[in-house]
């Protein structure tokens, strides 16, 4: 059962209470997440670390989110965005208190690292919104929850710099970080008293089974087994940033095991996949229960270059600021805000667009654009006017953000049941992007680094002529064997 049809930004009752507390927690979750970008020059004065190890925090912060998004949104389907949110949100609180309190490069690394599972949190609340807006309204419903959560990022860059002068001296930085951690409690708490699965009357859709995502056919599977390998390659190139060939974080015994232990567990996988899916094998899936696993595909390619340059770019932005005009660490916070400032207005512009235009063609558009913003970036250096460099970086978001909003308008729009299992793995994908281009950054100039983004949005571009615009109705069974049939359109 859906729920009644109308838009109200300013009510806060029914389904927008739960989009206005959607997004709020979300933004809580990426203001926690990201508490450290702005502070970056701080930490490293406090704790005596080169300018390369700051950059592999930067890596480290990003990583976990890989599997934690995958893992997270299993569970999501499984148990409910309720309990999954409001779990994550206290849970990931210990991290961010130990990487406060953290007096060395070993133990915030360490902390920065657990730290990157709140940064799954996106997918619970993708499920969540999915439940209680209808297919017309969607895009734009989860173009303002990705959007206006998002802007925890730039929340932070713009309000910790100033808590940390506050707070004064050498630990300000501190406890601007463990006031973050504070207000993930505060919110888990919030969010799981007042908000519920569904509609009231209304349906939660669960996966037949848990441990893989379901797919329809043999040919999905054999997609599926691919898609799953940029993900294990993105955790081998962290390793390998930690060896003793970069940053010298771990032994080299432990990064062969580490390796070892990679390809262990994607034969696990393997298995798994087979597990939940060898049915495929035996007996077609009736045509009217099937979903097209390419459509997740195009998706995740789609975010890696979309969400993973967003990531990449708000943790190193302040730093370029820094670096290539000479501005103070509170200055470069709040000029670097601004590209993640767009996320207000782009990310649900680019699902209202989806909406009313489809997605497919909105992709194209704006997939186009990012390439292009992303080579004016490139040619950005100290002889451009300061306020030219923060406009292109603006412009540029716009076609970022925007672009998020339209992949995840198109989410769950693709199989109901695993809405959580789809937006895990393409939210995954976002991450093996800002892992993939963090390390570009560590070891190329800025300049080039915004080229390679431009460069791999080629290959979104590429992807988006295998994509199928969603159209008529997902085939959902209830648990009394009962068909319902959702729209899409």
């Amino acid at each position: 059962m859906q729920p009644s049809t109308g838009f109200n930004l300013i009510s806060f009752s029914g389904k927008m209470k739960i989009l206005h507390l959607s997004w709020m927690v979300f933004f809580i979750s990426f203001f926690v997440w990201f508490n450290h970008a702005p502070l970056l020059g701080a930490i490293a004065g406090s704790l005596g670390i080169t300018m390369a190890q700051v950059k592999t925090l930067l890596i480290l912060n990003v990583a976990l989110t890989i599997p934690a998004r995958v893992v997270v949104g299993m569970l999501t389907d499984k148990f409910g965005p309720r309990i999954v949110y409001a779990a994550l949100l206290i849970l990931c609180s210990i991290p961010c208190f130990m990487f406060a309190m953290a007096t060395t490069f070993e133990q915030a690394a360490i902390a920065r690292f657990a730290l990157g599972f709140i940064g799954a949190g996106f997918v619970v609340g993708i499920r969540m919104v999915s439940e209680w807006f209808p297919a017309n309204e969607l895009g734009t419903a989860e173009g303002i929850y990705g959007g206006w959560g998002n802007f925890g990022s730039a929340a932070a860059a713009m309000l910790l710099p100033v808590l940390a002068l506050m707070f004064g001296g050498d630990d300000g930085w501190r406890y601007a970080i463990g006031l973050t951690g504070v207000l993930s409690v505060i919110f888990g708490v919030i969010w799981y008293i007042n908000v519920t699965d569904t509609p009231k009357g209304g349906t939660y859709f669960k996966p037949k089974k848990v441990g893989a995502m379901e797919v329809t056919s043999k040919g999905d599977f054999v997609l599926l087994l691919i898609m799953k390998l940029p993900m294990y390659g993105a955790l081998a190139l962290l390793t390998w940033k930690l060896s003793p060939s970069g940053a010298s974080l771990l032994s080299e015994n432990l990064v062969i095991g580490t390796y070892a232990f990679l390809v262990l567990l994607y034969i696990y996988e393997v298995y798994k996949t087979f597990d939940i899916n060898g049915h495929i094998f035996k007996q077609p899936v009736p045509e009217s229960h099937r979903y097209e696993f390419k459509q997740v595909a195009v998706l995740n390619v789609l975010y890696f270059t979309t969400f993973g340059s967003e990531l990449a770019v708000v943790s190193m932005l302040p730093l370029f600021f820094m670096e290539v005009f000479g501005l103070d660490m509170v200055y470069a916070g709040l000029l670097a805000s601004a590209y993640a400032f767009m996320n207000l207005a782009s990310r649900p512009g680019g699902g209202w667009i989806s909406d009313r235009m489809g997605r497919r063609k909105t992709l194209i558009v704006l997939t186009t654009g990012l390439a292009v913003g992303y080579f004016v970036m490139g040619l950005v250096d100290a002889s451009w006017p300061l306020w030219l460099a923060v406009a292109a970086a603006m412009a540029c978001s716009f076609f970022v953000q925007a672009g998020e909003g339209a992949v995840f308008a198109a989410v769950p729009l693709i199989k109901r049941r695993l809405t959580g299992q789809i937006a895990g793995m393409t939210g995954a994908y976002g991450n093996v992007g800002a892992v993939v281009y963090l390390t570009a950054l560590s070891l190329v100039d800025y300049q080039t680094f915004f080229m390679i983004i431009a460069a791999s949005a080629l290959l979104g571009l590429g992807a988006l002529l295998f994509m199928k615009e969603p159209d008529g109705h997902i085939t959902e069974v209830n648990e009394d064997g009962t068909v319902e049939l959702i729209s899409v359109t």
